[in-house]
């Protein structure tokens, strides 16, 4: 009876860890020293609104209560299960797990960026679920990762049972400012993380660097937000530069980065889960190419699409568009699971047309 009568409160308790914790402290004293963080929050450089204010409402929640089949995919996503453990490489080697989750290793050095292992992008696993066939690896199919790198604290890229999971596989953390009291209050060492506003630098080693960049987004997993710091990064690996875009509305930011850091050998942006309410933080797909292109990418790898459907667009949308679109710029489509190797040639194929 006991376990009867006190079971609900200990499921509210396990529910609530999943929604993080506010920056307190010193860590708070750090953040309102920030030169982005004005009246009580982070700022984008340029004026953003989340929401238009002339977006209707109504229509938004009738488009969800209606949202169209084909936002998910008419049968299982075809993938390559790589062994993820056995990779040997000697340039910069990508895995993209669909949505923004995604595997670097160069070297012996293996980077894992805004992993989602849990099968659903949202506080409650019934919510927001991941396409059939998506979710090929677990945490068990990774090896140690010597460095997680979380862009923002949405649930689609900061996920909390991943996180659980993941913490004793993890010997350091990249973070934008704020984001670290959401993991050490999940249990992970403070001493693992570091916290980074835009134009922060973090040294890895002799040859690998870290250079937080700034985005046009948003964060927040409860009902304030932007309590925490969202952020793309530039990276420094081995001889070759990769911009990590964490997810961003396009704005002029792209074309001082590549002016202070391109080019690029590789650009990996977000290209999905736009939506005509919301124009300004996440970009349409052929904005992605032009973003591209401003930061002097010689290839662009289009994320934040296949997984998860948490806008309206048809699921494919994003990698069409962004290939009609293509002309001026190297695009690559990998599968989930699919090596893609920076500086060798890679044959497209049109996986995603599963009609």
């Amino acid at each position: 009876m006991a376990v009867i009568k006190f079971y609900p409160y200990i499921y509210i308790i396990m529910i609530g860890k999943t929604f993080g914790r506010k920056p307190s402290g010193e860590r708070l004293k750090k953040i309102q020293q920030s030169p982005n963080y004005k009246h009580g929050t982070f700022q984008n450089i340029e004026p953003t609104e989340v929401l238009l204010k002339t977006a209707s409402r109504m229509k938004m929640l009738k488009d969800f209560l209606n949202k169209s089949k084909s936002v998910n995919p008419p049968k299982k996503l075809p993938s390559v299960k790589t062994n993820l453990k056995d990779i040997i490489a000697d340039k910069p080697t990508i895995v993209w797990f669909g949505h923004s989750s995604y595997f670097i290793k160069s070297k012996d050095y293996n980077i894992l960026v805004d992993p989602v292992f849990s099968g659903s992008a949202a506080p409650f696993s019934f919510m927001v679920e991941s396409f059939d066939g998506a979710d090929i690896y677990n945490v068990d199919d990774l090896p140690i990762i010597d460095l997680l790198v979380i862009t923002h604290d949405h649930y689609d890229h900061l996920n909390y049972p991943t996180i659980i999971k993941l913490k004793d596989k993890i010997k350091q953390i990249i973070a934008p400012l704020g984001v670290g009291a959401h993991l050490e209050y999940w249990g992970i060492d403070p001493n693992k993380i570091t916290e980074l506003d835009w134009w922060d630098e973090k040294n890895i080693n002799e040859e690998i660097k870290f250079i937080a960049t700034p985005a046009r987004h948003f964060t927040g997993r409860s009902i304030k937000r932007n309590e925490t710091l969202w952020t793309s990064y530039v990276l420094y690996i081995h001889g070759n530069k990769i911009f990590l875009g964490g997810d961003s509305g396009y704005d002029k930011q792209f074309k001082i980065i590549g002016e202070k850091h391109g080019p690029f050998d590789l650009a990996i942006l977000e290209s999905g889960q736009y939506g005509d309410a919301w124009p300004y933080i996440h970009m349409l797909p052929e904005e992605t190419v032009q973003a591209a292109i401003d930061l002097g990418a010689k290839v662009l790898l289009p994320v934040h699409w296949g997984k998860f459907a948490l806008a309206y667009h048809d699921w494919n949308d994003p990698i069409k568009r962004i290939m009609q679109a293509s002309d001026k710029i190297t695009v690559v489509n990998p599968k989930i699971g699919e090596l893609y190797i920076i500086g060798n040639s890679f044959e497209n194929e049109k996986w995603w047309d599963l009609v």
